[in-house]
Parts: C-alpha cells; sequence; structure tokens
C-alpha cells in the first residue's frame, strides 16, 4: 500500500507515539515493551485523523493501541475500498480476507514454505476478543474494532462468525499481462506442467471454488484470459478459502496463452460436454485417457456455466468430456472443473 511511515505509524502501531512537554506536536520514539490492558485502548472516532496527510495526532488518541469507533475513518474507508475496488486493490497491491479460517490458511502457507510473498500488514479484531488460534505468533499489527465497524469492513450482514479480517500483499507472482508483454513467459510459473485456464468465469463462488481445487490437487498456476472476475474479489476469497495467495495467478490474453503453450509444448485441453452439435471429436475422461497424458505439460481450460468456451478455444484445444448417467447436460463449472483437475493431476502428485 503506498502510504508513508507516518501513515501507517498512526494507525498500525508500528512505533509507540509520545506527546511533547514543550509542544502539542508528537514525536516517535522507539517500541517498548508493553502489557496490553483493556485501559490502554483509546477511542478513535472521526475526527481523530489516522492515514491522513498531516503525520500529528492529538496527544489524548496517543497510546499502544486503538480502538476504531467511526466508519468514516480513513483506514476504514481504505479498507472498504479494498474490498469493493479491484482497480484500487490492484494500484495498492492488497485486499481483505474476512474470516480467521482463510487466514490462517494463508499464514500457514506461508510460514511452512518461508513464501515472502505472503505477507500480513495488518489483524483486525473485534474489541475485547482473543487472537485466534493459529494466529498469536502473527508479526502482523493489531487493530480492533467495534461490532458495527466490523460489519461495515466484513460487507456481510451479520458479523456473529466474523472473527477476524486480515489487510493482506498481494503475491506479486500475481500479475496481469498487456498485449506488449509477449516475452518472458518462462517466469509466469515456476513449473508449468499443470495450468489451469479459466476463460469468462464471471461468478466468484465459482472461481475461487476452483482455484480451492487447483490448490488441493497441487496444480501449479491459474491462467485467467479475458471475462473473469477478480480472484481477490471478497466472494472470491470466501470461497477460495485463501486458495488465491498460495499459486501463482496470471492474467492475459490468447497471446499470452499461446507463448506459454509453445515455450513448453503443453498440450491444451478444453472441458466441454459431449453434444452432438460439436464438429470435432470430444474424447471421454478417464484413467487411461488421464494415464496417457500423465507426462505431458497440459492446460486445461475451462469456460462459464451459461456460455462455455468461446469459439478460438473450442478451436485451439483437444476437448474432453466427464461420462455421465441421465439427460443432464452439463456439472457446475466448478463441480466439473474439480472432476478435471483430480483425475488430471500427475501420478506422482496423486499418491503422495
Amino acid at each position: 500500500m503506498h502510504c508513508s511511515y507516518q501513515q501507517w505509524a498512526s494507525f498500525l502501531h508500528l512505533p509507540i507515539l509520545k506527546a511533547s512537554i514543550s509542544r502539542t506536536k508528537i514525536s516517535v520514539v522507539p517500541r517498548q515493551t508493553h502489557i496490553k490492558r483493556d485501559s490502554d485502548y483509546a477511542l478513535i472516532d472521526n475526527s481523530d485523523n489516522l492515514g491522513s496527510e498531516d503525520a500529528t495526532l492529538s496527544a489524548t488518541s496517543v497510546v499502544n493501541s486503538k480502538l476504531i469507533t467511526s466508519t468514516s475513518n480513513p483506514f476504514v474507508q481504505h479498507c472498504i475500498k479494498l474490498r469493493d475496488s479491484s482497480s484500487y486493490r490492484r494500484s495498492h497491491g492488497s485486499a481483505i480476507v474476512v474470516g480467521a479460517t482463510p487466514i490462517r490458511e494463508i499464514y500457514r502457507f506461508q510460514e511452512s514454505l518461508q513464501d515472502i510473498n505472503v505477507k500480513m500488514d495488518c489483524l483486525i479484531l473485534p474489541d475485547k476478543t482473543e487472537i485466534p488460534d493459529g494466529l498469536v505468533e502473527s508479526p502482523a499489527c493489531i487493530v480492533r474494532v467495534n461490532s458495527r465497524v466490523m460489519k461495515k469492513l466484513s460487507g456481510l450482514q451479520s458479523t456473529d462468525s466474523i472473527d477476524a479480517i486480515a489487510l493482506m500483499k498481494i503475491p506479486t507472482r500475481c500479475i496481469s499481462l498487456d498485449d506488449n508483454q509477449k516475452e518472458g513467459c518462462q517466469t509466469w510459473f515456476t513449473a508449468p506442467h499443470r495450468i489451469l485456464v479459466l476463460e469468462g468465469i464471471q461468478d466468484p463462488g465459482n472461481l475461487g471454488t476452483l482455484l480451492r481445487s487447483a490448490v488441493a490437487f497441487r496444480w501449479d498456476g491459474v491462467f485467467l484470459l479475458p471475462g473473469c472476475c477478480d480472484p481477490f474479489n471478497g466472494k472470491a476469497l470466501r470461497a477460495s478459502r485463501g486458495a488465491s495467495f498460495q499459486l501463482p495467478i496470471v492474467s492475459g490474453s490468447w497471446i499470452h496463452l499461446e507463448s506459454l503453450k509453445d515455450e513448453f509444448q503443453m498440450k491444451l485441453l478444453g472441458g466441454h460436454p459431449e453434444e452432438n452439435w460439436v464438429v470435432k471429436p470430444v474424447s471421454l475422461l478417464s484413467p487411461s485417457f488421464c494415464d496417457s497424458v500423465s507426462d505431458t505439460p497440459l492446460c486445461l481450460a475451462l469456460g462459464n456455466e451459461g456460455g462455455g468456451l468461446s469459439e478460438k478455444s473450442l478451436q485451439a484445444c483437444e476437448l474432453i468430456s466427464i461420462p455421465m448417467a441421465g439427460e443432464f447436460e452439463s456439472l457446475n463449472v466448478s463441480v466439473a472443473g474439480g472432476i478435471f483437475l483430480y483425475m488430471l493431476q500427475p501420478k506422482n502428485r496423486r499418491s503422495s
């Protein structure tokens, strides 16, 4: 997030602020060991201009931890913009994650791999609640808010089950490409043996579920063609349970996808219902088919539930479908995607 040190210091408690005796301004002194008590929390209303260009605070609000009580607080407004605006998220490189469970999964992932790409800037908690299990050792700064602010930040009708909100840095391996970026595909994914390609997936619940399945079945990354929703959208993050932070996500066009395919000699597969009107053959997903491509680098393309794959994708991909009993025309894309992702994972990953 593009904030000055003074801005972060004012509401993320990086230093302890101390009022000078001789003047009304505030000087900064090094952090000291301090045991927090309920009396250590100062109320911060809209008149406390946290995060503004003015780097000073009134001496009455200078304490080790702060309780934010106003939804008009600049820090709260910043978080709401991160939640609601994709362009704001991208420009600041940050996103809001709601709920201790996905936050904990992201934190465990970062700790297990020592992944410096995943960083929690701030942990927002309801006033007078304990830090959730699994997050006590997190180095993130703590901000306390009342129930009204918690509800505003979460964007949910009920906050009874919302025990934490995190301000997270979007990993640098999640990138958006422009049409001039045709080179450098070697750096997009660490080991592009299995890449999930999504086209026109506009429902954030479906996109988030597919990302979670890709992580669960150890795929190497996700490529988003035009028409997909933002993987750091609030609903997508809830559905992915933090998976958006755990694998590379590249947004680009067919030009970039073809560069990736050519560079790594990848086979393009497209999930598609078996229908009579399709002019090219559609292979059935089966153990023998999966065995035949187990050692082959491949991209699996999935389209949205309503329109399916585009004409470009239908022509470029070898089509595969899931055999089904009965008269069902197709499965929900997140359900079908989960089956494809499981069946097409390499044998060595499936058994490990």
